[in-house]
C-alpha cells in the first residue's frame, strides 16, 4: 500500500486536515490498515517538500494546516494509478516452508499436515464470509478487502490441494534409525584469572 499516493487520492477530493486524512484513509481501506497520525504528517511533509501538496499560508501548527494537492501531485497520482505494481519474488511463505520441511522429516504424515492447514484456511474463509455478510451494502471498501482476502485464502487452499496430489506421487521418507554414537570425552577447561 502506498500511503503517499493514498493521501494524494484523498486530497484530490479537496483540501483536508491531517487527522481527517487519517480517518478517511482507514475508512476507505475497510479499516484493515490502521494508519498512525504521525505517519500521516510525516508523509505530508515529504509530499510538501516534493511539491506534490501545499498547505494554507501561515505558520499554524501542523494539526491546523489544511493540505491540498498540487498539479504535480495530481500528475503523480494519475501516473501511479495507471502503473501496474512491480512483480516481486514470492515472499517466504511459512506454510510452503513447513510443507517442504515436513517432506524431509521421517515418519511425518504429510496428508495430515496438509489437511490441518486446509481446515484452518477454510475456517478463516468462513469467518471472512460472515464479516462480508454482516457488512452493510454501502460498505464497498470492506467488501473489496474481504473479497481480496477470500481470493488469497482460496488460492492457498488450491495450492494445498495441488501439493497433496503431487506428494501422493512421491515415496515417503523412511524413518532413520538413531545411531547411538559414543560421545567424545570432554577435557576439563582451565580458566586463568
Amino acid at each position: 500500500m502506498s500511503v503517499p499516493h493514498a493521501l494524494l487520492a484523498l486530497l484530490s477530493e479537496g483540501p483536508k486536515y491531517g487527522l481527517r486524512l487519517q480517518n478517511e484513509f482507514e475508512a476507505r481501506t475497510g479499516e484493515v490498515w490502521p494508519l498512525n497520525v504521525g505517519q500521516v504528517y510525516t508523509t505530508l511533509q515529504r509530499l510538501e517538500r516534493d511539491g506534490l501538496v501545499e498547505t494554507d499560508d501561515g505558520e499554524r501548527e501542523r494539526s491546523r494546516k489544511r493540505f491540498r494537492i498540487t498539479a504535480a501531485g495530481a500528475r503523480e497520482l494519475a501516473g501511479w494509478l495507471r502503473t501496474p505494481p512491480d512483480l516481486v519474488p514470492p515472499p517466504r511463505d511459512e506454510l510452503v516452508i513447513k510443507v517442504l520441511v515436513a517432506l524431509q522429516v521421517p515418519g511425518t504424515d504429510l496428508h495430515e499436515i496438509l489437511q490441518v492447514h486446509r481446515r484452518h484456511m477454510i475456517e478463516v474463509m468462513q469467518r471472512y464470509t460472515q464479516v462480508k455478510a454482516a457488512a452493510g451494502e454501502e460498505d464497498v471498501a470492506l467488501a473489496l478487502v474481504v473479497d481480496a482476502e477470500l481470493f488469497r485464502l482460496e488460492a492457498i487452499v488450491r495450492w494445498l490441494d495441488a501439493a497433496e496430489v503431487r506428494l501422493k506421487q512421491v515415496p515417503p521418507v523412511a524413518p532413520v534409525a538413531a545411531v547411538a554414537a559414543p560421545l567424545e570425552p570432554t577435557h576439563p577447561m582451565e580458566v586463568s584469572q
